[in-house]
């Protein structure tokens, strides 16, 4: 039947692998707690045509467990490419660049510069042209964001010199991508004229994104927000990525110059944290699609026959990395043991090295063979960072002769409190808090009240705190506490249960309707559940008692009683058994 040769296409063949290899490698290597990325280049390169697919004349059965047609891939893996640095122009709002301004700027900008000086300057010695070198530095110079901060914790001296030079990486793609997409139509010619001019149209092009975006981006989102639509506002941030895109192709840059200025536009609105859970799993299977395209590309022929040579280089380029970057930190102050173990691991080449190799390869700086080799060598990097983690950690406790601290010292700053639900008593709730200098965000999906409240000088922000990982993008990790304010009894439940299973020691404090329903939210985790109906009561007895002539001193404290008493009988209710950390009621303080 015509329907039944039309659903084992090729086309529909390589998706089925392609989704199958999403389904296989992708839990299971979470559940080791090891970034995909290894899993797709693997994938890549078993179901790709210089492995199992050379053998499909001989065994027509593979044909549905290989990739049949690996040029069809090209748009999907320059999607997942675009994705990437959408991704991360998300992360990298302003206000966070200027939070870590000095580490950023001069911890991450040395690091690029000698690390990729010294690579060119090796190459260059060796034979390759000096444009090439220039091309091939500043791309193994990259190391790995995905890997190394899924590795490592932001909180640790390690973490914090990793963040700072991934940072400034992240931010140094622009200008690379910049460079390389202008040099794209003129690399073998001296058309100065032709270059200036592209420059020209890719400053003024990337300009009016910056413009537009300031102003017409707000308003966008918030209209995909009030309809309430996931499918809405995800095609709205698609067709941003995509405009943008298009917009720098159009003046000749390279379309993931657009993503990421698009990715930077965002993460400046209330809405970046919504953007990023909704774009997170397109990001991901398309991202995947372009490692196993990565991994297809190598030809274990090709590796067999250059083994040594292809150690020898990734032996090199990892040596060189992490010495000069140990190195440079030793000089900078940190301990022997943080400079071993941060450039051990910052010393494998990045998932963007392949990016800036690619575009090295179409603007012809380096021929196809030599970006091949370097493919190689960086999935081979890639491959063994856990690894190099690993290694890095003991030799730090070897340097030091002691345990590396766990911890940085303690931020003079203090973590901020997440209000969940930006009504009247979120209202109340933030103004309480500012008025005893403590800092907070507030989270609604309501975007009406969201700009009232960022009218009003209020911390607020976008979150659906019902869905996905709103919270986490937002801070729950690291804040205060987390006091739910929304009406709304099954969502409340849900969300507790959720953060209690996340983060065991996390305050969270919960608006009740009743006391039945403050027992459910004990039994779902909370640290504290406050029934409206039994505050209302008791403010009601306060003022008549204080009006009758009471002494306001046994009022408050009769109060205090009466809200412990109806505590425990509710905690009673809910089959609980009272806890003290829970009764003290203390809030998280810094360490």
């Amino acid at each position: 039947m015509a329907g039944s040769s039309d659903l084992y296409s090729p086309v529909m063949s390589d998706a089925l692998v392609i989704l199958g290899a999403a389904g296989i490698v992708i839990p299971v290597f979470n559940r080791f707690r090891i970034t995909p990325v290894i899993g797709f280049i693997l994938v890549g390169l078993l179901v790709g045509p210089f492995a199992l697919g050379r053998h499909v004349f001989d065994y027509p059965w593979l044909s549905y467990v290989t990739i049949t047609d690996p040029d069809g891939l090209e748009v999907f893996a320059e999607f997942g490419i675009i994705l990437l640095l959408f991704s991360i122009g998300l992360e990298l709002s302003f206000r966070r660049l200027w939070d870590m301004r000095r580490m950023v700027f001069g911890l991450g900008s040395l690091e690029l510069v000698f690390i990729g000086g010294a690579i060119t300057f090796v190459l260059a010695a060796i034979g390759q042209s000096f444009s090439g070198a220039l091309a091939l530095g500043l791309a193994l110079a990259l190391s790995s964001t995905a890997l190394v901060l899924k590795i490592t914790e932001a909180t640790t001296p390690v973490g914090q010199a990793a963040l700072a030079m991934l940072l400034f990486e992240d931010i140094a793609l622009v200008p690379i991508i910049f460079l390389l997409g202008a040099l794209a139509p003129h690399a073998g010619t001296d058309g100065v004229g032709e270059l200036l001019h592209t420059l020209l149209w890719g400053t003024l092009a990337v300009g009016a994104l910056l413009v537009l975006g300031r102003y017409l981006l707000p308003p966008l989102f918030a209209q995909a927000a009030r309809t309430k639509s996931p499918e809405l506002f995800l095609a709205a941030s698609l067709l941003v990525v995509i405009l943008a895109s298009l917009a720098t192709a159009a003046a000749g840059l390279s379309p993931i110059v657009g993503a990421l200025v698009a990715g930077l536009l965002i993460a400046e609105t209330e809405y970046h944290a919504e953007v990023e859970q909704i774009t997170e799993p397109f990001k991901g299977l398309a991202l995947g699609v372009f490692l196993i395209t990565i991994g297809m590309s190598i030809d274990l022929a090709v590796v067999w026959e250059n083994l040594g040579s292809i150690l020898i280089a990734t032996v090199a380029v990892l040596v060189l990395k992490a010495t000069v970057t140990g190195v440079m930190l030793r000089l900078m102050g940190a301990r022997r043991g943080t400079a071993t173990e941060t450039g051990i691991l910052m010393s494998s080449p990045s998932e963007t090295t392949l990016i800036v190799l690619t575009a090295a390869s179409t603007a012809q700086l380096i021929q196809p063979g030599t970006a091949q080799f370097w493919q190689i060598v960086t999935a081979l990097g890639l491959t063994v960072t856990p690894l190099l983690a690993l290694a890095g950690k003991i030799m730090a406790r070897q340097v030091d002769g002691v345990e590396a601290p766990h911890r940085a010292p303690a931020d003079q700053g203090q973590p901020r409190t997440l209000i969940v639900g930006f009504g009247r008593v979120g209202h109340l709730v933030a103004d309480m808090l500012a008025r005893h200098g403590r800092p907070y965000l507030a989270v609604d999906s309501n975007t009406d009240l969201i700009a009232e409240g960022r009218r009003r000088g209020y911390s607020v922000a976008f979150g659906d705190a019902g869905r996905g990982d709103a919270l986490l993008r937002l801070g729950a990790a690291e804040a205060a506490a987390v006091i739910l304010t929304m009406d709304e009894p099954v969502t409340a439940q849900r969300i507790v249960r959720k953060l209690r299973a996340e983060f065991p020691d996390l305050p969270i404090r919960a608006r009740a309707r009743d006391a039945d329903h403050a027992a459910q939210l004990y039994r779902a985790g909370a640290s504290y559940a406050v029934p409206e109906t039994l505050e209302s009561s008791l403010q009601l007895s306060e003022a008549a008692l204080v009006e009758t002539g009471v002494a306001m001193g046994p009022v408050i404290a009769s109060i205090h009683e009466k809200r412990d008493e109806f505590r425990e009988m509710i905690m009673e209710r809910g089959g609980l058994a009272e806890k003290p950390s829970l009764r003290s009621g203390q809030l998280r303080e810094p360490a």
